[in-house]
């Protein structure tokens, strides 16, 4: 869209995020530049449970998610009339949870005359890195989340092909099943990671690669591995290597996820290798994949921790996408728990 003065009208995106334990509104300046996201975290409430509770998580978005939009608002400061358009993550994620977010966006939408974009968590994840450094196509990404681990190619901007996944847990799922073995609380990822880092030397463990070539991850194994290395000292009466083992773990992971994400940079004559979810932020993975994509000449882009971790302003930055080619959505839009991310390319409509 021009204005008078035949100049491209920038795009202001009002994004919500409500797929787990979140809640977050930002807002989005032309895919790329964060005006504000606000973030309002559930963890000390889920901590008492060993984990996120899906009808606590609701109750605390239907709590908050007023005073949020308006920070968001008022952190930006812009005015509902100056907003192109209202984007909200569809799926996938908690339905209860993702309901919140969806009623209170075509609420938003139908109130200010504002087109809706549906939009899907792990896009948005992806296109966070767009939120560091323009992307080049095609491009890799390795998502590492609490729910998701993937290689998901993108040959052009929007689309998307998922050339591996886990066939088990995730790898964020793993951490902290890891983790409560280990003796640390919810949430229990950068308690591993800090003694991985801290440990003088690793406790041995498997590294599980599946079949020559596959592009697949299985972290079940390794995560039984660890509780037999923690009863085993307990049978004999010991304390359990807790760093060392932390350690073993870490590096276990991390040498696969990062083999596997620069092989299949080359294999697929990617420009980019993209890292995303709340995994992004563990500084194991990190250091490990800058290292080895500075030894072979890979442009790696990773976002800051506030943009790994669930949030509004990566929604935003993938709404955008949507929003250049297809514009909005009906308001008939649903929730969907089990949104294929696939199926949401630009190139499937």
């Amino acid at each position: 869209m021009k204005t008078e003065t035949g100049a491209l009208k920038p795009v202001y995106i009002l994004a919500i995020e409500t797929s787990c334990d979140e809640t977050s509104v930002a807002v989005v300046k032309d895919g790329c530049e964060v005006l504000s996201n606000i973030i309002s975290s559930q963890i000390e409430t889920h901590r008492a449970f060993g984990g996120v509770v899906p009808e606590v998580a609701s109750r605390k978005h239907v709590e908050v998610i007023t005073l949020v939009i308006e920070e968001a608002l008022s952190v930006a400061a812009i005015s509902p009339q100056d907003l192109t358009a209202v984007a909200v993550t569809q799926g996938p994620g908690l339905v209860g949870a993702l309901l919140v977010g969806v009623v209170a966006a075509k609420s938003l939408a139908l109130a200010w005359g504002k087109p809706l974009i549906g939009t899907h968590h792990i896009a948005g994840h992806i296109y966070a890195n767009r939120l560091v450094k323009e992307l080049q196509y095609p491009n890799m990404t390795l998502v590492v989340s609490g729910g998701h681990t993937e290689l998901v190619l993108m040959e052009r901007e929007g689309e998307f092909q998922i050339i591996g996944r886990t066939r088990d847990d995730a790898v964020g799922e793993a951490y902290d099943k890891v983790a409560r073995a280990l003796g640390f609380p919810y949430p229990g990822g950068p308690h591993v990671d800090r003694l991985a880092r801290e440990a003088e030397e690793a406790f041995p463990l498997p590294r599980v690669w599946l079949e020559p070539g596959s592009y697949d991850f299985s972290l079940s194994g390794l995560k039984s591995a660890v509780l037999n290395a923690v009863n085993q000292s307990k049978m004999k009466g010991l304390e359990p290597d807790v760093a060392g083992i932390a350690r073993g773990f870490q590096e276990s992971v991390v040498e696969v996820l990062v083999e596997k994400a620069v092989r299949a940079v080359r294999e697929f004559s990617a420009g980019q290798l993209l890292l995303c979810g709340g995994v992004a932020a563990n500084k194991g993975l990190r250091e490990a994949l800058t290292l080895r994509c500075a030894a072979e000449g890979i442009e790696l882009i990773i976002p800051p921790p506030v943009y790994c971790t669930d949030n509004a302003a990566m929604i935003g930055a993938a709404a955008y996408v949507k929003w250049k080619h297809e514009g909005g959505i009906p308001l008939d839009m649903v929730a969907d728990p089990g949104f294929s991310l696939e199926k949401w390319s630009v190139s499937a409509y």
